[in-house]
C-alpha cells in the first residue's frame, strides 16, 4: 500500500514536469509522457536502484532542443537510439567509475548552465512571448522586451502558478504532504484558464492595448496514445551533427543517472547500496524503447525520486505504479490535460532552472577555493557560450591543468 500512495504521489508531481519537459525540448508533449510510463513500467525491473524514478529530466533540455532545431523530431529519435545503446555498452564496460572521478566543480558548473538556460528559454514562455532568439545570451538580453511586450493572461497564470509553487511549502507539513505543489497550483490555474476561454481563438483588450489568446498557449496532446507514436529515422546517423548529440546525450544521461542513484542511495532508509552500472543498463533499454516511439530520452530523476523516499516507498513498485497512473492519465484525462496553460508548465521549470543554478551554489564554490570556483564558472560560461559538450571539456581541461600546477612546483622543489 505504501508503494502505491508513493507511486500516486509521484504520478502527480510527474505529469505536469514530463509535460513541460517534453514542449521545452522540442518534443510533443505527449512524448514526455511516453518516457516517464516506460520509465516506471520497464526499468523498474532491470535497475538496481529500487526507489528512483525513471523518466525525462530537465537536465537534458539543453541537449534536446538544440538537437531538435538542428535535425527534427524524427532524427532526434534516432540520435535517442544511438545513445541508448552507447549506454547500455557502457553499462557492460563498468564505465560508472567514471561518472565517479567526474570533478564535482565541473558537474556543478553544467548544472548550474542547465539551470540558466531553462530559465532564459521558460521565461518568455511564462510572459507569453515568441523571442527572434535561441542562444541562451540572446535570449537573456531580449527578457526586457519580452517582459515589455507580456501578454497579461498568460503572465498571470504563470505568476498565479509561481506564487503557489513557492509560497505552498509555508504551509504546514499536514496540509502539504498529501498533494505536491505543482498539482495544487493547477488546482487555481485550470479554472482561470477555462474561465478565460483560453482554448478558443479570441482577442481581448487589456489596458487600451489588443492581445491574442488561445489553444496554441494550452498542453496539446492527442487524443488516443497510440496516434501519437513516432518512429526514428535513421538516416541522421550518417551525419557528424547527430553523433555530436548521441555522445552528448549518451554522455550527460549516463552522468546524471549516476549520480542521482549515488545520491539516492544515501537518502535511502534501508541503507540499501545500487549497483551503477546495473541501473545504468535499465536507463539504456529504457531509453532504447522510448526512443523507439516517440520518447524523449530518460535517466534516473533525482526530483521525483527524492519525493518517492520522502512518501514512503518501500520497494521498486513504487516507480512501476507512478508509470502505470501516468498511462491511465493519457487515456482517461486528455481533456484536463488540454486545458493545462504553458505558462504554467513554464513556471514550474522556472522553478527547476532556479534550483539547478541555485544563488547558494554560488556562494559554496567561491567559499571552496579558486581551484572550484574557476572550472565552476568556466563550464558555466562555455556552456552557455558555446554548448554543453564543450563546456564540461573546458572545465574538465582546466580542473586538471589546475591540479597539476602545484604537482609541478613540488617536483621543482624537491628536485632541488
Amino acid at each position: 500500500m505504501a508503494d502505491i500512495r508513493s507511486g500516486l504521489l509521484v504520478f502527480l508531481i510527474a505529469l505536469p514536469l514530463c509535460l513541460g519537459i517534453a514542449i521545452a525540448s522540442g518534443f510533443p508533449p505527449i512524448a514526455g509522457l511516453l518516457t516517464a510510463i516506460i520509465g516506471g513500467l520497464i526499468p523498474t525491473f532491470l535497475g538496481s536502484s529500487p526507489l528512483s524514478i525513471k523518466g525525462p529530466a530537465a537536465g537534458l533540455i539543453v541537449v534536446m532542443v538544440d538537437a531538435v532545431s538542428e535535425l527534427g523530431y524524427e532524427k532526434c529519435l534516432a540520435v535517442g537510439v544511438a545513445a541508448a545503446i552507447l549506454q547500455i555498452i557502457f553499462s557492460g564496460l563498468k564505465a560508472s567509475k567514471i561518472g565517479k572521478l567526474m570533478p564535482l566543480a565541473v558537474i556543478h558548473g553544467m548544472l548550474a548552465a542547465i539551470g540558466v538556460i531553462i530559465i532564459a528559454k521558460q521565461i518568455h514562455v511564462l510572459l507569453g512571448v515568441l523571442p527572434s532568439s535561441k542562444k541562451p545570451l540572446q535570449l537573456i538580453a531580449e527578457i526586457p522586451h519580452s517582459i515589455m511586450n507580456a501578454n497579461p493572461e498568460i503572465l498571470a497564470l504563470g505568476l498565479l502558478t509561481l506564487a503557489i509553487v513557492i509560497a505552498y511549502p509555508l504551509l504546514p507539513k499536514k496540509m502539504t504532504e498529501k498533494v505536491p505543489a505543482s498539482l495544487m497550483s493547477l488546482v487555481f490555474v485550470l479554472p482561470l484558464a477555462i474561465y478565460w476561454h483560453l482554448d478558443l481563438d479570441h482577442v481581448y483588450w487589456f489596458e487600451g492595448q489588443s492581445f491574442e489568446v488561445g489553444p496554441k498557449f494550452l498542453v496539446t496532446l492527442p487524443n488516443q496514445i497510440w496516434t501519437s507514436l513516432a518512429f526514428p529515422d535513421f538516416s541522421a546517423l550518417s551525419t557528424l551533427v547527430a553523433w555530436k548529440y548521441v555522445i552528448m546525450l549518451a554522455l550527460i544521461g549516463s552522468l546524471e543517472s549516476i549520480l542521482t542513484v549515488m545520491a539516492i542511495d544515501t537518502m535511502n532508509p534501508s541503507k540499501h547500496k545500487s549497483n551503477l552500472d546495473k541501473d545504468l543498463f535499465s536507463v539504456g533499454v529504457g531509453n532504447l524503447i522510448a526512443s523507439f516511439i516517440g520518447g524523449l530520452p530518460m535517466i534516473s530523476e533525482v526530483v521525483r525520486s527524492k519525493a518517492n523516499i520522502d512518501s514512503g516507498a518501500k520497494s521498486r513498485w513504487s516507480n512501476f505504479y507512478h508509470g502505470l497512473f501516468l498511462l491511465l492519465a493519457v487515456t482517461l484525462l486528455v481533456p484536463i490535460i488540454h486545458e493545462i496553460p504553458l505558462s504554467a508548465l513554464a513556471a514550474l521549470l522556472i522553478i527547476t532552472g532556479i534550483r539547478l543554478a541555485s544563488p547558494k551554489m554560488f556562494v559554496h564554490m567561491f567559499n571552496q577555493g579558486i581551484n572550484h570556483l574557476l572550472p565552476f564558472l568556466i563550464t558555466l560560461f562555455v556552456t552557455l557560450r558555446v554548448d554543453l559538450l564543450v563546456g564540461v571539456f573546458a572545465g574538465v581541461v582546466l580542473t586538471y591543468l589546475l591540479n597539476l600546477i602545484p604537482h609541478a612546483k613540488r617536483v621543482r622543489s624537491e628536485s632541488r
